[in-house]
């Protein structure tokens, strides 16, 4: 029985982690359930889950949830406090820790999880955007296992070779899948008038509205190729993105002796998170079959630069110095943000961001209280040039 702490619960990510849990009761326990300040959805969770830990960052939502679940006559504890998340994502009696709190805050956590040898199931971007080269120094010193879940680099490790010492000989490159979001036909003259909640309005996947505004404006994919690089030690040069409008592909290796290798499944994140629990074996989902004669055609296409400018930071932000991905995650959440207030236009979050990243100095970066100090100045030269647009 594998016990698992779930920090971001009342997410989409961990919603989705708690319904497949639900389908394997013999095989794991769910030990603890974190989330910001959404009580409300923390509760039922915990009256159904019952697990032994519950975590809120907010205070009051902490409190509230405490109060109800002991008029519940719930066993469940209530802890309050992001330092709560980082202790138990290293308590000894974790052994899975998924790692789904969106944005840098889940980042100290989620290296707690990696220090301490867990299994960690990574939907946290910010980790490796943020703090890669730490990240993983970390997972290779606890020795645990890091199983990415978002659905495209759960793809790449499902078609790679076991044994990672074959990786360098025998695989030519890695394509990240997108789907190209709802703007993926629009004319890029129209862009400058989309709103919030048209930037939300994903056709293939349910996400919150930061994540689907990063898919509409396709950042989430710059972010993805700087975590592949860090996840698979693969250069910049030899990650490659395509448009998939239909999502069944989800990413593909391409191997030195011309084959391609890719794996498919119906649009659904039940199944990387299924595969991350279970790894190396597989398990039931809960998701939908695949009917490819259903489907029909499965289309492919370039990424329109002048639709997708934001694409290509990532490239400049990997061949920059250390410490100029956080710059460029933290620009990033300010300019999004921003947007979704309705203080900037869609098409100045890629201003912003690009920016932000050509005027900060990064400095040095040796641990993690320089990667915050380096968020925090980012994020500060962010809001200065929101600021100059607004004005």
């Amino acid at each position: 029985m594998k016990r698992v702490a779930i920090l971001g619960s009342t997410g989409s990510i961990g919603q989705n982690t708690l319904e497949v849990l639900a389908l394997h009761p013999d095989r794991f326990e769910v030990f603890a359930l974190g989330a910001k300040q959404r009580d409300d959805l923390l509760l039922e969770q915990c009256l159904r889950f019952q697990p032994r830990y519950a975590m809120l960052s907010d205070a009051a939502a902490a409190a509230r949830l405490r109060a109800a679940l002991q008029a519940c006559g719930s066993s469940t504890e209530v802890m309050q406090g992001d330092a709560a998340h980082t202790q138990l994502a290293a308590a000894a009696e974790t052994d899975i820790v998924m790692a789904a709190i969106v944005g840098a805050a889940g980042l100290a956590s989620s290296l707690a999880a990696a220090h301490a040898g867990k299994r960690v199931l990574l939907a946290n971007k910010e980790s490796l955007v943020v703090a890669g080269d730490l990240f993983m120094q970390a997972m290779r010193q606890g020795g645990g296992e890091l199983i990415p879940i978002d659905s495209e680099h759960s793809a790449i490790l499902q078609s790679l070779p076991d044994d990672r010492a074959h990786w360098a000989d025998t695989v030519r490159d890695m394509t990240l899948t997108a789907s190209g979001g709802p703007f993926r036909q629009l004319d890029p003259a129209a862009l400058h008038d989309i709103t919030p909640d048209q930037a939300c309005a994903h056709p293939n996947w349910s996400m919150g509205r930061k994540i689907s505004v990063d898919s509409a404006t396709m950042m989430n994919k710059a972010l993805e190729v700087i975590e592949a690089h860090h996840l698979f030690g693969m250069p910049a040069e030899k990650i490659r993105v395509l448009i998939h409008p239909q999502s069944i592909v989800h990413s593909m290796v391409g191997y030195r002796d011309g084959s391609v290798v890719a794996q498919l499944g119906a649009p659904d994140m039940r199944t990387p998170i299924a595969y991350g629990l279970a790894y190396p074996q597989r398990m039931a989902s809960g998701a939908s079959w695949l009917d490819l004669a259903r489907i029909g055609r499965l289309d492919f296409e370039q990424p329109d630069p002048q639709r997708f400018p934001g694409l290509g930071l990532a490239y400049a932000a990997l061949s920059m110095p250390v410490g100029a991905c956080a710059v460029l995650n933290a620009a990033n959440e300010q300019a999004v943000s921003a947007f979704l207030q309705g203080r900037i236009r869609f098409t100045e979050i890629y201003r912003v961001n690009a920016e932000t990243l050509q005027d900060v100095d990064v400095g040095r970066v040796h641990g993690l209280d320089d990667l915050f100090d380096l968020d925090a100045r980012a994020r500060a030269r962010a809001q200065f040039h929101i600021d100059a647009l607004v004005a």
